[in-house]
């Protein structure tokens, strides 16, 4: 009777008793109590929550606690119920008073309230997870990005429409937690959530998330990228993600080295594989040209793409002439080496043939890409010289020549 008289009268005058910083103790005493039933304790939360009362972390914290405690007394689906609105309440709570002690207790939450139990509809736990994040519950990035990885596997199996809604809910708080620590272990099983088979809002919150967690994702990404076990079209959208990271230059440079050998290494012949495959090398190769060669492995991967378009029955012209750009750009002793190796086989392949528009259009190509490296490379000019001097080639091709001498000095 007095327990009742007490609840009605803060329900009736809580928000002045509230305003006037009252002391929780008498309620928590009532919350604790032994006897007092799942309903009486939502109850209180319900007062205590609508009141507008800040400051009482330790009063949530403490009824956490014992809530987790009397879990193993639920009977009913009425007790049932009240649990998890209580647990919901408690969660929200910590969250708003950033109560950083409460942490452990936030994780045993999420454990108790785990979707993988059928009557859990994945509220609590969604709450719970993000109010890890809000009480920044650091010590739990581990357990919360090993859930959602979890999650994400999980999430390629189901069907079932009730599972799909309950396991989002689950995604969508550990999501915001991981967003919250900033941590670089959270980057993998988010940048999984924005491409995986989620609601596209789901998959757009997980893509807003993703330049939040870190600045620069370049040695994750690099990981995926390599993995012979993910399939082309991710490791293009994890490409095409630290593009829109705030990944300095040279690790953009890095990664683009580990983009354009994978686009070879990877072995496919599925045409929507070699689709995302010629994309992300192409893409690369352009990163490559604007940011310089971190790695000289490039060099070999870029001969690679001059050499398989130019024995290709179909060859992609596009490739080559970023490819021959690419290395006009470097200027580096290697990339002219490369451009005269290809100069050289073109020379001879002009003398003793076949001579076509297809070796033409790229002699003109390569010609143009070595004069732009500026190179003082004797060789570059001897050859150059040779070709402009040739009764091989027609005027147009030795006026290519001597513009090429042109632009190195001569």
């Amino acid at each position: 009777m007095k327990y009742t008289a007490i609840l009605l009268f803060l329900c009736l005058a809580g928000a002045n008793i509230f305003a006037q910083n009252a002391n929780l103790s008498h309620l928590e005493r009532d919350f604790n109590r032994l006897d007092a039933t799942f309903a009486e304790r939502l109850t209180i939360l319900e007062v205590v929550r609508d009141s507008g009362l800040t400051g009482i972390g330790d009063f949530y914290h403490n009824a956490l606690g014992i809530l987790l405690q009397r879990l193993p007394d639920v009977s009913t689906n009425a007790d049932r119920h009240a649990t998890e609105a209580s647990a919901r309440i408690l969660a929200q709570g910590l969250g708003a008073e950033r109560h950083t002690a409460a942490a452990p207790d936030l994780w045993r939450t999420v454990q108790a309230f785990d979707i993988a139990l059928a009557h859990n509809d994945g509220l609590v736990m969604h709450d719970a997870l993000t109010a890890l994040g809000q009480v920044d519950g650091r010590d739990f990035i581990p357990h919360i990005a090993q859930l959602l990885t979890d999650l994400n596997t999980q999430a390629q199996r189901v069907s079932d429409a009730e599972t799909r809604r309950r396991m989002q809910r689950a995604v969508i708080g550990a999501v915001s937690a991981l967003e919250a620590f900033r941590d670089l272990a959270g980057f993998r099983p988010v940048f999984f959530v924005s491409i995986g088979p989620y609601d596209p809002a789901i998959q757009n919150m997980a893509s807003i998330a993703l330049p939040n967690i870190v600045d620069d994702p370049g040695d994750i990404i690099t990981v995926i990228i390599r993995d012979p076990s993910i399939p082309p079209s991710v490791k293009y959208h994890a490409w095409r993600e630290l593009l829109r990271s705030n990944a300095p230059g040279e690790s953009r440079a890095r990664v683009a080295a580990a983009a354009l050998a994978t686009s070879w290494t990877y072995a496919t012949n599925n045409p929507v594989q070699q689709r995302d495959l010629r994309s992300m090398r192409v893409s690369a190769i352009d990163t490559i040209r604007a940011l310089g060669v971190t790695d000289d492995s490039v060099y070999a991967d870029l001969e690679r793409t001059y050499r398989s378009n130019f024995v290709s029955a179909t060859p992609d012209y596009d490739e080559i002439r970023r490819t021959l750009a690419c290395l006009s750009a470097s200027g580096s002793d290697l990339a002219v080496d490369l451009l005269l190796s290809f100069l050289r086989e073109l020379h001879e392949r002009r003398r003793a043939g076949p001579w076509g528009n297809r070796e033409r259009q790229i002699f003109g190509w390569v010609i143009s890409s070595l004069g732009a490296t500026g190179t003082q490379s004797q060789e570059a000019r001897f050859l150059l010289g040779m070709i402009e001097r040739s009764n091989d080639y027609t005027g147009a091709e030795q006026a290519w020549a001597r513009n090429a001498l042109q632009m190195l000095g001569n």
